[in-house]
């Protein structure tokens, strides 16, 4: 549960708007202070130095996307990633849901796609869309818990997460016994790491988890059901943080471990979970996967609008702040809820506190936000530029329509009377 403290204050200074559902932020390391946003339906924008959204896109595969659903949908443009030399190369890379393939598991959903792209040899701030490269195509047997948010780590290794499939409590078409978040034999409910520097569509890093062990080679860390928005700290220890939307009780972030089992679905949060009776967390959580290696607990957990005195629906991944805009803020988590229990588009933006003990729950509290306790509008994704600032993106709609999408950046709060 947050704190219940003096809170935390923010202001939120618009930066652009006219976006169906922007859910991914990037600003790569070239020295030119643009950013990218990438809006769910495939459309790919530039925000440059001066803060002017460029009318023509960088990137345009609407077409290459699965056909989404107005009103709500979890599939679309999800990631975008600058390869670590993208100054000197031009190379970045994208996941979207893309049709189902040709050889696909037949009544399935669509397959995730992860592709690269290159700049266009006729200017910068525009792709070549026939560059296209798929690196990496997964089948998803549903077509929610798609995760995607890819980053490249300080290693210089793409990291792609991936949801459990879909559906439901890790059942199902598609789902084998025990759930694909303890299977490791599929990239279901994964987060995986690929070298993309060499000649193959992508390589396996020596030092992965499961190279010559039994399990999938790509595997980094296991157990996560829809790690919605995935971040490296760019500061520290660069840990990797991953918000764990949750089932129907509890929200979670976690820190993630190498060849860590994070828990899903023997656990939803900290919490026991049991597939058959989900709106009930038994009593006696269990400590162990199914191949008796111990679970690593969430680092932050809060309970879902579905309990009485929940906080909200879904929680959105941040990142630890190294900016200097919020000195309050510094190496602190920032994150957020998509929309408050009992509201209609309300987002919550959280900030989170490592503890003095390591094994101790981050301690968090709600963000006053503009003079209000929430934002006003579903929240997506947050974003960070080459600055270390951040930014949280937000939509008026819950499902891929209209144009109330806008990105704002998250600045000092205005005193009152000014």
């Amino acid at each position: 549960m947050p704190e219940r403290a003096t809170p935390d204050r923010v202001g939120l200074e618009l930066v652009a708007g006219g976006f169906t559902m922007p859910v991914a932020l990037a600003s790569p390391a070239d020295g030119t202070g643009r950013l990218f946003v990438a809006d769910l339906p495939g459309i790919i924008r530039v925000i440059d130095a001066g803060g002017l959204l460029l009318d023509e896109p960088f990137l345009d595969i609407t077409g290459r996307v699965v056909g989404l659903r107005p009103g709500y949908d979890e599939r679309g443009l999800l990631g975008l990633a600058f390869h670590p030399e993208f100054a000197e190369n031009g190379r970045f890379f994208v996941y979207y849901s893309a049709p189902l393939r040709a050889g696909a598991p037949e009544g399935w959903d669509h397959t995730s796609q992860i592709s690269e792209f290159a700049v266009s040899a006729g200017g910068e701030n525009r792709a070549d869309p026939d560059s296209e490269r798929v690196i990496l195509e997964v089948d998803q047997p549903q077509s929610n818990h798609n995760g995607g948010s890819i980053a490249f780590g300080p290693d210089g290794y793409l990291y792609i997460p991936l949801g459990d499939g879909g559906g439901a409590r890790d059942v199902g078409p598609g789902h084998p016994p025990g759930g694909n978040g303890q299977d490791v034999e599929t990239l279901l409910g994964k987060i995986l790491r690929i070298d993309v520097d060499g000649p193959e569509p992508y390589g396996i890093p020596a030092d992965n988890p499961f190279v010559g062990k039994p399990g999938r080679d790509e595997i980094w860390a296991y157990g996560l059901r829809n790690p919605w928005r995935m971040t490296f700290d760019s500061g520290g220890k660069h840990r990797l943080f991953a918000a764990d939307a949750g089932q129907y009780l509890w929200e979670s972030v976690k820190m993630i471990v190498p060849g860590g089992n994070h828990g899903w679905n023997r656990r939803e949060g900290n919490h026991a979970f049991d597939p058959e009776n989900p709106y009930e967390s038994p009593a006696k959580v269990p400590r162990t996967g199914r191949r008796g290696e111990p679970l690593i607990p969430a680092i932050i957990e809060y309970p879902n609008a579905n309990q009485p005195g929940g906080i909200g629906a879904v929680v959105i991944g941040g990142y630890v702040y190294r900016g200097s805009a919020l000195p309050a803020f510094r190496g602190r988590y920032v994150f957020g809820e998509w929309n408050r229990a009992g509201a209609d588009g309300d987002g919550i933006v959280f900030v989170a506190t490592p503890p003095e003990d390591p094994n101790d729950m981050w301690a968090f509290t709600e963000v006053e936000v503009a003079g209000s306790r929430t934002v006003g509008a579903y929240v997506l994704a947050f974003g960070e530029d080459a600055e270390h600032e951040l930014y949280v993106m937000t939509s008026e709609n819950r499902g891929p329509t209209g144009k109330t999408g806008r990105v704002y950046r998250l600045v000092p709060p205005s005193e009152p009377g000014t």
